[in-house]
């Protein structure tokens, strides 16, 4: 992974993902305010009086929201965005979506960030975010082949804390009975967690990120992406959830208090978070 630098001084980073259904249906996920919450994070796309699409909003947790106005809509094969930079006296960022059909039923997504710089002073900002995209990616290829075009309920919940992120990682993993957690695995919580089983689809030991993605069968089908990052500082500690179906609001109702309590018992620095 590298950012591309242009005579032009345009930086940029691409990421790409294979994923099954046809454009239509591909584009509902990556392209709509209820697509994007199933998978990312709450999501909300504003329209103009024209009826057509003019702002997109990410609500990523309390006093973290994102929005860009979008640029190019051309469903469901295209669409750009721009936004302020994410930190002060960082360079407007462009983010373009595209998506190719393929053969046998799947299609191409690539996403590219780019901005205009003369320094690389923001290129570890573009390598961020490259590096987060695969994560988010198999949620979303889980959410097209299990739960496509289901109602999606989110339930996140962090929590900042001191320390390296391998131990609060350690920390995490221990509480909930999840040490040595491996694919194909399954795994519930631990006696005194709030309820939690399914199968483990993957586990990340990055250096950049520690985490452990689940395919849920209690709460309720879903998914649940548990890690720890480093912030420049201090660790977040992270547990998102996304249930699928008719009754998953009741389910994210019931489950967001006790998981809340839960985390600020565990990292008692932490500041709870939901959307």
């Amino acid at each position: 992974m590298s950012v591309k630098k242009e005579a032009s001084g345009r930086r940029s980073v691409q990421v790409e993902v294979e994923l099954p259904g046809t454009p239509e249906q591909v584009w509902q996920a990556i392209a709509t305010g209820p697509g994007i919450s199933a998978w990312f994070c709450p999501t909300e796309i504003e329209t103009g009086l024209d009826g057509k699409p003019r702002r997109i909003i990410f609500h990523m947790g309390p006093g973290m929201d994102s929005d860009a106005n979008i640029a190019a809509w051309e469903p469901p094969h295209r669409f750009a965005a721009e936004s302020a930079g994410w930190a002060p006296g960082m360079p407007a960022l462009a983010t373009e979506w595209t998506v190719e059909a393929r053969a046998g039923g799947t299609c191409l997504v690539r996403v590219v960030h780019s901005m205009f710089a003369s320094t690389d002073d923001w290129d570890n900002q573009l390598e961020g975010t490259e590096k987060g995209w695969p994560g988010f990616f198999r949620i979303l290829r889980i959410y097209l082949t299990h739960f496509r075009g289901q109602p999606c309920s989110n339930i996140q919940v962090m929590a900042m804390t001191g320390g390296p992120h391998s131990q609060a990682w350690k920390a995490l993993k221990g509480a909930l009975g999840l040490e040595g957690a491996r694919e194909g695995d399954r795994r519930s919580a631990s006696s005194g967690a709030p309820q939690l089983a399914g199968m483990v689809e993957s586990t990340n030991e990055a250096e950049h990120a520690l985490g452990i993605l689940l395919k849920l069968e209690k709460p309720a089908p879903g998914v649940v992406s548990l890690g720890a990052f480093p912030c420049g500082g201090p660790t977040m500690v992270s547990v998102s959830f996304y249930l699928y179906g008719e009754g998953a609001a009741a389910v994210a109702a019931r489950e967001e208090p006790l998981w809340r309590a839960w985390m600020d018992e565990h990292f008692p620095a932490a500041t709870g978070a939901g959307a």
